[in-house]
């Protein structure tokens, strides 16, 4: 399934292919109608240049966009940061929302609630993309929690089969431009400082630096160690 692109990504996209269009257009229409190579050439540098230039705008404002959303702030978070993030934002946007227990969460990190609506949120700050385990977590998590769906919150994006198993399971997902995109439409000052949440959140949860799930403290004939709870598929362990 193709993945569903953001409406600044569209935007951009068709800038670029008009621009494109445009340089093609000039270049040979201007030898069509003046047969002349070195006036084709003229032509060509300047439309080149002012193609050039127009995507430098773009990149630089796309650049800016990214700065606002505090986005590169967002991926140094530890996951149990950006929980705490997410609470805030969505209480932002006048949702009661409440993080749950660090462990035994049952698939919910967060829940939300809104018009009498519930909803079960797993967040994943991850550096790599997302994959299906996440979307039934959350899918399983409706039912505990008695929800009417979930989402899956992440920094990063989601691989092909994570998007095919949500369409069909009440989950919605939401990537890094649709991330983005939510703090950018908030009025200005309202989205929670990405820095601050770093800073008043102490990091006494551990995840994985593998695959972004928890660490748990466990117990071996060579004392106590920290493993990755989505053991044995992940194998990482950290020494206590």
């Amino acid at each position: 399934m193709a993945r569903r692109k953001s409406k600044a990504k569209q935007q951009e996209e068709f800038i670029q292919g008009l621009l494109g269009l445009v340089l093609f257009a000039s270049i040979f229409g201007t030898f069509g109608l003046t047969k002349s190579f070195q006036v084709t050439i003229i032509v060509t540098v300047l439309a080149v240049a002012v193609f050039i230039a127009i995507l430098t705008m773009i990149g630089i404002k796309r650049t800016e966009r990214l700065k606002r959303s505090g986005i590169a702030d967002i991926d140094k978070m530890e996951g149990v940061q950006f929980e705490q993030y997410l609470g805030h934002l969505f209480r932002a946007q006048g949702y009661k929302a409440e993080v749950t227990k660090a462990t035994g969460d049952y698939g919910a990190d967060l829940l939300i609630q809104k018009n009498g609506k519930k909803t079960v949120v797993q967040a994943k700050r991850y550096s790599k993309n997302v994959g299906i385990k996440a979307v039934q977590e959350a899918q399983a998590a409706i039912a505990h929690y008695g929800a009417s769906e979930a989402w899956v919150v992440t920094n990063s994006d989601f691989t092909t089969a994570a998007y095919d198993l949500a369409k069909s399971n009440r989950v919605r997902l939401i990537n890094r431009e649709a991330l983005v995109e939510m703090i950018l439409s908030m009025n200005p000052g309202t989205a929670p400082a990405p820095k601050a949440v770093m800073a008043t959140t102490p990091v006494d949860e551990l995840t994985c630096p593998r695959c972004g799930n928890k660490l748990v403290l466990r117990n071996s004939s060579k004392g106590q160690f920290y493993g990755c709870s989505s053991f044995p598929k992940c194998r990482y362990i950290k020494k206590s």
